[in-house]
């Protein structure tokens, strides 16, 4: 048997997918279903004895041309993403058995929805929703990316150092984004956090003060930005105060300085 490369989360040899290559450049493929989306499937598999992880169409969209396209622009748009806690994309091939499909790095981990199913989130898992996610959507946003709301499901966490990687990040890229676009990556984040808190055992007001505003219709956070320095007990309108009285101190100095020329 393969050693899996997955410890407590593909332990069913059934979900191996035989895989017909007579180059051999493909092996050990396995259905990840707890990964999948409503029209793609997730795998992991050997290409070339190294892991990599594909995303692809379905059976039953796997030869509609509509659906062909969407994933091809979806690896034309992730393919030139490069950010830490981003999945990287490697390339689009044709698989055996599977289709075309999107070629990704590896991730050895665990979703955030498996984690808060099985109560297992960590002080660090938490950090990690705090600096790294919100890192990660400021990219995306900065990048005019438009992508699925970002879920529990789509958020992994590697196995060893519990770092956050987004693995469904977008499957379009505009000229800039609507506000709609950049209130729906709040208002999911603020979901996401507050389904966290839900299932931690101690109370972090500050926290859940924060993902309720995330989702507060009326007076949200303006960008993800000014999420970020809420996170850091900072607002933008504090940061504002200061530089105008950075500005007026240095004002001051000048005129001194000159009138005592």
């Amino acid at each position: 048997m393969t050693e899996n490369p997955y410890p407590g989360y593909i332990s069913h040899e059934e979900k191996k997918i035989p895989i017909n290559d007579p180059t051999g450049k493909w092996s050990d493929l396995t259905l990840l279903p707890e990964w999948e989306e409503e029209y793609y499937d997730v795998y992991t598999v050997r290409k070339h004895g190294k892991w990599v992880m594909l995303k692809a169409l379905k059976k039953e969209y796997a030869e509609d041309a509509k659906y062909l396209d969407m994933l091809e622009k979806e690896f034309e748009t992730r393919y030139n993403l490069a950010h830490p806690n981003i999945v990287m994309v490697n390339d689009f091939e044709d698989v055996p058995g599977v289709g075309k499909a999107i070629i990704t790095d590896d991730v050895y981990g665990y979703s955030l929805r498996r984690l808060i199913d099985e109560k297992r989130l960590t002080p660090r898992i938490v950090k990690r929703l705090q600096t790294q996610l919100l890192d990660a959507l400021d990219y995306i946003q900065e990048n005019h990316i438009i992508h699925h709301p970002i879920t529990p499901e789509s958020i992994i966490f590697t196995e060893y150092n519990e770092n956050l990687k987004l693995i469904n990040v977008g499957y379009d890229q505009t000229s800039s984004l609507s506000e709609q676009d950049t209130r729906q990556d709040i208002e999911s984040y603020g979901k996401v956090l507050e389904e966290v808190l839900d299932n931690l055992p101690e109370s972090l007001p500050r926290l859940r003060k924060i993902a309720n505003k995330a989702q507060d219709k009326a007076k949200p956070y303006r960008s993800v930005m000014d999420l970020q320095l809420d996170m850091q007990r900072r607002s933008s309108s504090t940061l504002y105060i200061f530089l105008a009285c950075f500005i007026a101190i240095m004002l001051v100095l000048i005129f001194y300085l000159i009138e005592g020329k």
